[in-house]
């Protein structure tokens, strides 16, 4: 037996989330059963753990789209039983069941070995937000990062907290924006060495073009937010787009694309090949300062899961919540 949060719902369509007991042979199928020990929450998990389901393809359902634990028992030769591993995408916690429970049974193909200098609750404390702030750096890095500060939209969040300590830490100028004041001393400790009023970006004069602001940004807001952003950055830079917070529309017109070659880089953590999702991982590894990582971070186990699931779907949640599924 073991614990997992089961989220069920009832015939007039209201959904439920209470820890329970369960068996192993009600996990779905898979090559590598994992013995889970931490998870997070982001925003995903809110959707699945509300009310209305949100992103939830079936029920009953365990959410949690991330997972860092120990190999249990393996069919596939690449993992051994005792092998520390870490997953992140391929709609677990949405369409399989995903990390809120001790027990996850899953494909070989969606796991990576934890790297070297990482534990399981370090890497939850990174978990598939800072996984995306990765990939968004190196997505600037690909394309050229401008000489000037660096943007960090939604940088309070938990993209934005490890994108603005990773970036700080590579030796980049870094400016986040939030819309709370108070966060302001919590990026500072990340390394954010401009603090800008969401209020700033959003309400200034709504031109194409503004003057050539930023280098580089990763943008975890989208809508109104990364419109505005595109027409302030400079000749040539990136913009990392990850977020859906603001809205997926985008409310922008060409001129910055063909006036300022501003490129818009999406990135989808969730279907990443293997040697981008482990050149990722190792990165994280290497670039993450550890100290700023545990500034992030804001325990939990299973019984508080309702309640952050609401508190993150209301911007109530700063840095990085890590679940300890065992607590």
């Amino acid at each position: 037996m073991f614990n997992a949060l089961l989220v069920t719902k009832d015939d007039d369509g209201k959904t439920s989330a209470a820890v329970t007991q369960m068996n192993l042979d009600q996990l779905p199928g898979g090559d590598v059963t994992v013995a889970v020990e931490y998870s997070t929450v982001n925003y995903k998990d809110g959707l699945c753990i509300g009310p209305g389901g949100g992103l939830v393809r079936n029920y009953p359902h365990i959410p949690g789209i991330d997972f860092a634990g120990t190999v249990e028992a393996s069919d596939d030769p690449r993992y051994k039983a005792g092998d520390k591993v870490v997953l992140t995408g391929w709609r677990v916690g949405e369409a399989h069941w995903g990390g809120y429970a001790q027990k996850a049974r899953v494909k070989a193909d969606w796991l990576v070995p934890l790297p070297s200098g990482l534990d399981t609750r370090q890497a939850m404390a990174v978990g598939t937000a800072g996984f995306t702030a990765m990939l968004s750096v190196m997505a600037l890095e690909d394309h050229g990062i401008k000489g000037g500060p660096i943007l960090v939209t939604g940088a309070a969040g938990g993209v934005g907290s490890v994108a603005t300590a990773i970036l700080a830490n590579l030796g980049h100028e870094v400016a986040g924006v939030t819309g709370r004041p108070e966060t302001a001393d919590y990026l500072t400790s990340l390394g954010a060495t401009q603090i800008v009023a969401r209020e700033e970006i959003n309400e200034t004069v709504k031109r194409p073009l503004e003057g050539e602001t930023w280098g580089g940004c990763v943008d975890a807001v989208g809508g109104e937010m990364l419109a505005r952003v595109l027409g302030q950055m400079q000749y040539g830079a990136s913009v990392a787009a990850v977020g859906l917070a603001g809205g997926a529309g985008l409310p922008a017109t060409v001129i910055p694309f063909l006036l300022r070659g501003v490129n818009l880089l999406g990135i989808d953590s969730v279907m990443q090949p293997y040697d981008n999702r482990l050149r990722a991982w190792e990165r994280i590894a290497r670039d993450l300062p550890m100290d700023k990582l545990e500034a992030m971070i804001q325990p939990a186990k299973l019984d508080d899961l309702p309640q952050l699931g609401r508190d993150i779907l209301n911007g109530q949640v700063k840095g990085r919540v890590v679940v300890d599924v065992n607590a």
